[in-house]
Parts: structure tokens; C-alpha cells; sequence
């Protein structure tokens, strides 16, 4: 089984713009997902996830800014890690929504995203229905 991914924070500009420029995003009612492939060494393989955070003005007061990334930083720890392909970094952009949207869809909307830009993690089948069920969906 292999290693679980370390989450590896995005702190400068250029790492938020390469993702925004490189990557490709995905607009959810709760969140928008931009994904980037990280550039590697040759025979060299990223184990980790790099993630980062933006709430821009339009989202509210600093309050309602820094707990919506409260939130979307709780999002990424408990799901992002579980869900996403390691060796990518992942900008994940607050909305208005974000601070109002109930918890399950929140993870649903995180889960579809990743969804559609096919950065989902492949795992076993019963890791999938883990995961189903922790995005909200219908596990039979």
C-alpha cells in the first residue's frame, strides 16, 4: 500500500500563478478547484499535494474571509489528502457560499471537482465506497 501524501503548503505568488496559468479549474457553488501537475526530475516521483488557499474581498469582512478559509483549509486536511492524486498542487478560491454551504455539500462539491478534472485518486474498491460516502454520495 503506498505512502499516505504529505499536504505541502503553496506560499508564494508564483506557485498560485503557475497553478492559475498551467492548470485547469473547476467551478463548484461552494468553491473553485484549480489543479496543476507539479513538474518533476526524471525518475524522481512526488508523493505530495500541494495546496493553497485564497478569499478574496468579495467574500466578505476579514472575519468571513479568514473563516472561510478555515474552512477550506479543514476541507483539504480531512478530504483533499484522502482524495486527490499526489504530485499535484491544488489552489482551492473561496466563495461567497463557502461560509454559508452545509459541511456534506462542501465535500460533494470538493469530490465533483476533483471529479471533472479527472484528479481523483485510483484506489481499491473498498476505499472507493469510503470515499462515496464521504463525498456525500450513495454507497448500494
Amino acid at each position: 500500500m503506498p505512502a499516505e501524501p504529505t499536504l505541502r503548503r503553496l506560499e508564494r505568488r508564483p506557485e498560485f500563478l503557475r497553478v492559475q496559468h498551467k492548470g485547469r479549474r473547476w467551478i463548484a457553488p461552494g468553491l473553485v478547484l484549480q489543479a496543476c501537475p507539479v513538474a518533476r526530475a526524471e525518475g524522481e516521483a512526488r508523493a505530495d499535494i500541494g495546496i493553497g488557499l485564497t478569499a478574496s474581498k468579495k467574500v466578505g469582512n476579514a472575519v468571513q474571509r479568514n473563516r472561510t478559509r478555515r474552512r477550506l483549509r479543514a476541507l483539504a486536511a480531512d478530504d483533499l489528502k484522502c482524495l486527490a492524486k499526489p504530485g499535484t498542487d491544488y489552489v482551492l478560491i473561496a466563495r461567497r457560499a463557502t461560509l454559508t454551504r452545509a459541511w456534506p455539500d462542501l465535500q460533494r462539491d470538493l469530490y465533483e471537482a476533483l471529479r471533472r478534472l479527472n484528479k481523483l485518486r485510483r484506489r481499491t474498491a473498498g476505499a472507493e465506497a469510503g470515499d462515496e460516502a464521504r463525498a456525500g454520495g450513495e454507497v448500494a
